[in-house]
């Protein structure tokens, strides 16, 4: 696609990266976020303000799958697509304007979360008064949606990590998200609750967010300061970031099941099948299963890479 005027951007300059990027991102919801972020642009409107209206969508969404009717369940799935779209247009829009912040990229993570937990809602109250099973064991679905939710959130932000770290390596600092949390800390010890109330409690949950990160990445951990080690000027040798890419790209299709449109084509087809507790199993053993798959063989990268930097192959 050539570049226009309106945007002052192309197209594939508003992707991530072709390593990173989902096929059905690019065969649907990039398109259309990148038509949305063209006409944000021209009017104005902010990469934060689109994140917001997708949050909107998304508990809209998650409301109507309340309902045990297909067709009020069909609108809600078409307000997730359309908050999903939405959700790709932030990241694109603030690519092309180059509005890239730290509480856009809080605002993005927190969207998703708020999406997904009026989903469960939805789901637990629906089942509470359609299922005989959990009309008489209240309780279970309940307990279900919290180590869903929870697992859910590990997943995410693990998949959000590596993806992360592949770009660190692929296009440099500039071209990735990635955060370190002793720096945050640092930030936020700089900051007063008094003065700085609402930064700061958006920084608190980040730095935690990025903590948790880190802890289930302890490799990956050991790589990082390995490298500082090695090049305190930041310079990685093109040899050692393709070598970390050649590796590391097999692992972005698990992110990508582990993001969005793998989670919505899971929930769909248990809404369809009129049975939404299924979406609950597809998390707890599918994406869990995943999960620990991704991590455990990131770490083995991290670990292979971290012994070449000592016996100086770089």
């Amino acid at each position: 696609m050539q570049q226009t005027s309106t945007s002052g951007s192309s197209y594939r300059d508003s992707l991530k990266s072709l390593d990173t990027e989902e096929h059905i991102d690019l065969a649907f919801y990039r398109p259309i976020g990148y038509m949305w972020a063209c006409l944000a642009r021209r009017l104005g409107i902010s990469p934060n303000a689109i994140t917001i209206a997708s949050i909107f969508l998304g508990i809209a969404a998650g409301v109507l799958f309340y309902f045990n009717n297909i067709w009020i369940n069909a609108g809600g799935m078409l307000l997730l697509i359309w908050a999903n779209s939405f959700d790709s247009a932030d990241g694109q829009l603030a690519r092309m304007t180059h509005q890239y912040s730290r509480l856009g990229r809080i605002l993005d993570g927190l969207s998703g979360d708020l999406w997904f937990l009026a989903i469960y809602i939805a789901i637990c109250l629906r089942e509470n008064v359609t299922s005989h099973f959990f009309m008489t064991h209240p309780w279970v679905i309940w307990v279900a949606a919290v180590v869903t939710g929870i697992c859910h959130a590990k997943q995410a932000a693990m998949a959000d990590y590596y993806r992360q770290f592949h770009l660190f390596f692929l296009k440099g600092a500039e071209g990735s998200e990635l955060e370190r949390a002793f720096s945050l800390k640092r930030k936020l010890a700089t900051l007063s609750w008094k003065r700085n109330f609402w930064q700061k409690l958006f920084l608190t949950v980040y730095t935690s967010y990025t903590l948790q990160q880190e802890a289930t990445s302890p490799a990956m951990q050991s790589l990082r300061s390995a490298l500082d080690k090695r090049f305190p000027d930041g310079q990685i040798p093109l040899s050692f970031r393709d070598d970390f890419r050649r590796e590391s790209l097999p692992l972005m299709k698990y992110t990508n099941i582990l993001s969005f449109n793998w989670r919505t084509i899971a929930l769909f087809t248990a809404l369809f099948l009129r049975m939404p507790w299924l979406y609950f199993l597809f998390e707890l053993t599918v994406l869990n299963f995943l999960l620990i798959m991704m991590v455990i063989r990131h770490e083995r990268i991290c670990r292979r890479l971290t012994l070449a930097l000592k016996d100086g192959k770089y």
